[in-house]
C-alpha cells in the first residue's frame, strides 16, 4: 500500500515540474533552461538582493530506491529532502568593512527508508533519509579574527559541512560515500548535516596549499532524535563536547588533489562495548580523506578523472564501527557532448566491532539459542557496497542521477543474515 502511495507521491512532483516548464512562454525558453536556478533572477529581484548583500538559495532532493534482488523483501521507498538558506552580507547590508557573514538554512526531510524497511542493512541506500521533519539546520556568524587566514564560524552548524568531507563524493546516493565516513557519526557525537549542535569553529590557512582548523562542538544526542526539538537548540540532554582538529593540503598542479588527516575528541561518557559493564568518560576516531585527479583532457578543461580514497579507525571500546575503507573513481565529461555529467564507482566496507559481535553472540548462548548463536558467530565482520551512479546534469538547475548498488552482508551490523542485495535507484536534484 505505501509503495502505490509513494509512487503517486513521486508522479504529483514531476507533473507540477512538467507543468511549471510548459507553462514558460516559448521566447523565454532558451532562458528557462539556461539559467542557474529554476526560478530564475525573478525580473533582477534576485540579483539586486545579491547586490544588496542578501542571497537567497533552495534546493529539493529526492531519492527513490527499490529492491532487485535478496534483502529482506521487495519494494520500492521514496525520500525527499528540501532547502532553504539564506546569506547575510553584512559587509554589504551594513557598509561596512569585516562586519562578517551570518548563514540561516532550514531543511526539511520526508518519506521512508529502503535500508530500514526493505533491506536491514547499517550504510543508508539513500542519504536524503533520517529524520523526517522540518529543522533549523544552521544559524552561524563568520568573519575573520587579525588576519584575513583566521576565520571563525559560531552558532548553531553541522560540523560535518566543515569537517570530514570530500565534495567529490557527492556524486554517489548511499550515504556511506555521501559525503562522510559514517564511522564519525555512528562512533560519537559527531554531527554531519541536518543534524547541527552549538559549536564554534576555528581555520587558519597558511597559504594556497595547507590549512589547519579545529572547533568545539556540544554533544545532546536528543537535540535531533525528535521534531519536538528540532527548534530547540538549548534543550536538555548535553553529555558532553567533541573537538576535531583536521590538517588539510590541497596539491596544485595540472592535476589537482585534495588530502584531510583528522582526528576527533568526545568527552562524553558512554557505555563500554567491550566491557558492558563499566563506562568509558571519551571516545575517539581519526580519519585520513584523499581525492586526487589522475588525468585532465587536453581538449575539453571539464573532462578530468579523479580517484578517492578514505580510511577511519575508531575508538573500539565504544564505537559499533571499528573502520571504515573505500575507494572508487569519477569521471567527469565522460563524453565530449555531456562535459557537465559524471560516471562515479565506489567500493566501501564498514567493519563491525568484534566486541560488539561477541555480545551479541554471548547473549543468545546465555538464553539457550545455541544455534542462532553459531550463526551469529559465523557472519562476515563487516557490511561491503558497491555503487555505480551516471549523473545526467540536464540543466544547470536539474540533474538526474541513476544508481546501482550492490550491498554485501547486509546483516552484519545488526547480527541478522540477510540475503546479499541488488538495489535501483535515481536522485534527482533541483536548485529553486
Amino acid at each position: 500500500m505505501y509503495t502505490m502511495k509513494t509512487s503517486s507521491f513521486k508522479i504529483k512532483h514531476l507533473t507540477v515540474a512538467l507543468l511549471c516548464a510548459l507553462a514558460v512562454p516559448a521566447a523565454q525558453a532558451t532562458d528557462f533552461f539556461t539559467q542557474d536556478s529554476l526560478t530564475g533572477d525573478w525580473g533582477g529581484a534576485r540579483s539586486d538582493l545579491v547586490k544588496s548583500g542578501v542571497t537567497l538559495t533552495g534546493d529539493y532532493v529526492s531519492e527513490t530506491a527499490g529492491i532487485l534482488n535478496g534483502g529482506q523483501s521487495y519494494g520500492t521507498r521514496y525520500a525527499q529532502q528540501i532547502r532553504l538558506g539564506a546569506t547575510f552580507d553584512l559587509n554589504r547590508l551594513l557598509d561596512a568593512e569585516n562586519a562578517g557573514t551570518i548563514q540561516l538554512t532550514i531543511n526539511d526531510r520526508r518519506g521512508r527508508s529502503t535500508s530500514g524497511d526493505l533491506v536491514g542493512n547499517r550504510l543508508p541506500i539513500q542519504e536524503v533519509y533520517g529524520g523526517e521533519y522540518t529543522r533549523l539546520s544552521e544559524f552561524s556568524y563568520t568573519n575573520t579574527l587579525f588576519t584575513p587566514q583566521l576565520q571563525y564560524k559560531l552558532g548553531l552548524l553541522a560540523m560535518g559541512n566543515d569537517f570530514g568531507g570530500l565534495s567529490i563524493l557527492t556524486n554517489f546516493m548511499n550515504a556511506g560515500f555521501c559525503a562522510h565516513p559514517l564511522s564519525m557519526s555512528g562512533g560519537s557525537g559527531w554531527g554531519n548535516y541536518p543534524n547541527a549542535h552549538l559549536g564554534g569553529e576555528l581555520k587558519y590557512t597558511f597559504n594556497d596549499s595547507w590549512a589547519l582548523q579545529t572547533a568545539v562542538f556540544n554533544v545532546n544526542p536528543q537535540q535531533n532524535s525528535e521534531s519536538s526539538r528540532a527548534w530547540k537548540p538549548f534543550a536538555p540532554g548535553t553529555t558532553g563536547y567533541i573537538v576535531p582538529v583536521e590538517l588539510i593540503y590541497n596539491f596544485h598542479s595540472d592535476l589537482p588533489g585534495q588530502y584531510k588527516l583528522g582526528y576527533y575528541f568526545d568527552s562524553s561518557n558512554v557505555a563500554r562495548i567491550d566491557q558492558p559493564n563499566r563506562r568509558s568518560n571519551n571516545r575517539w576516531g581519526a580519519y585520513l580523506l584523499a581525492d586526487q585527479t589522475i588525468w585532465q583532457s587536453d581538449a575539453l578543461r571539464s573532462q578530468n578523472l579523479h580517484i578517492f580514497g578514505q580510511a577511519t579507525t575508531t575508538d573500539k571500546a565504544t564505537s559499533t564501527f571499528s573502520h571504515w575503507y573505500s575507494a572508487g573513481f569519477v569521471l567527469n565529461g565522460p563524453f565530449a557532448a555531456r562535459p557537465n555529467d559524471a560516471i562515479a564507482i565506489g567500493y566501501g566496507r564498514a567493519v563491525y566491532n568484534s566486541h560488539s559481535r561477541e555480545n551479541a553472540v554471548e547473549s543468545l548462548r546465555a538464553k539457550g539459542e545455541l544455534a542462532d548463536a553459531d550463526l551469529v558467530g559465523g557472519l562476515d565482520i563487516g557490511e561491503q557496497l558497491v555503487e555505480m551512479t551516471y549523473t545526467l546534469q540536464a540543466t544547470p538547475w536539474l540533474s538526474v542521477r541513476p544508481s546501482v548498488q550492490y550491498i554485501k552482508e547486509p546483516g552484519a551490523f545488526y547480527n541478522k543474515d540477510i540475503k546479499d542485495t541488488w538495489v535501483a535507484g535515481v536522485q534527482v536534484k533541483v536548485k529553486f
